[in-house]
């Protein structure tokens, strides 16, 4: 086991130093000039240079990717190049909380709603509800997510009036208000998510019902509910944890239609916002922190695949 977790952890370095790499070597392409972005229109060409030499623009791309990162390893991820010229790692510090909500409480409702609906399809394959079931999940994975925001915009917001759309209360002001204003947007995501974990986990629970162990259960005349949760469900469970992680990591990054839609604070909006307006350090920043979450996220789901099968962990002894 400490093999293992030490070889994950050597991979796991490696991988960040190469998404650092890369975001750093892909944002430093942006057509923007930093120069122009901190002074503004109008100076002269020496002023310009003189700007790009004090900010070290003009050094190597490797020596300017080794002070980023040695300051980023103890904290510093820069100053904004636009006004207010705020602290990158603040900046993030205020948006991020509100994209992680975001995804966790789409995920926990895409789970809510995915689970019992996938275990009853699979446990009637063919029947009725399996078709219905899998007629609609088809169709809410056809719908875009800023359509369905749109309309759930559209029907609870303007016409019920039942939930906000331009407003965002943060956990210091308290969980309910903060929830209330957090559902509707939640919500969106979730719809897809839900639809995607149904299709991925009936698929393997209908597998899984196949299996010698699952039948012998059955013959022994244990109750369905039980044969579904407690035989079933754990070895089915791969592909949607694999699921899981891939979609956690992504959706605190792309939630940047549903930020837009509902006027949230989040990282979706702070980095497109920074991109527009030239504001180099604040993108380098946020994609870092995206990534690493990324990547952290999955490593804790592959480390958790040996607490689901324990075959998983005498295959590593």
């Amino acid at each position: 086991m400490a093999r293992d977790l030490a070889r994950r952890l050597i991979e796991l370095t490696l991988v960040l130093l190469i998404v650092s790499m890369g975001t750093f070597a892909l944002v430093d392409l942006m057509p923007s000039d930093p120069a122009v972005v901190v002074l503004g229109e109008g100076h002269t060409a020496a002023e310009y240079e003189a700007k790009r030499e004090s900010m070290g623009l003009n050094d190597p791309l490797p020596v300017r990717y080794g002070h980023w990162m040695g300051d980023a390893l103890t904290g510093d991820l820069g100053e904004s190049f636009v006004p207010p010229y705020s602290d990158v790692a603040g900046r993030i510090g205020a948006a991020l909380p509100v994209s992680v909500e975001l995804a966790v409480l789409a995920m926990v409702m895409a789970l809510l709603l995915a689970v019992p609906l996938a275990m009853w399809s699979a446990y009637r394959s063919g029947g009725l509800v399996d078709r219905a079931v899998s007629a609609v999940s088809f169709g809410v994975l056809s719908v875009p997510s800023f359509l369905a925001g749109m309309l759930l915009i559209a029907l609870f917001a303007e016409r019920l009036g039942w939930f906000p759309r331009l407003e965002w209360s943060r956990l210091s002001d308290g969980v309910g208000d903060n929830l209330y204003h957090a559902f509707l947007p939640a919500l969106t995501i979730a719809l897809m998510e839900t639809a995607t974990f149904t299709r991925v986990l009936r698929g393997d629970l209908i597998t899984t019902l196949q299996e010698d162990f699952i039948l012998s259960a059955k013959a022994k005349g244990m109750a369905p509910l039980q044969v579904l949760f407690r035989d079933a469900l754990r070895p089915s469970s791969f592909s949607l944890i694999t699921l899981m992680g891939i979609s956690l990591g992504r959706l605190i990054g792309s939630t940047v239609i549903v930020e837009y839609l509902f006027a949230l604070p989040g990282m979706g909006t702070l980095i497109i916002s920074a991109a527009d307006q030239g504001d180099v350090p604040m993108v380098q920043g946020a994609v870092l922190v995206i990534a690493l979450i990324y990547v952290l996220v999955n490593a804790a789901i592959d480390l958790s695949y040996g607490r689901l099968d324990p075959r998983i962990r005498r295959a590593h002894v």
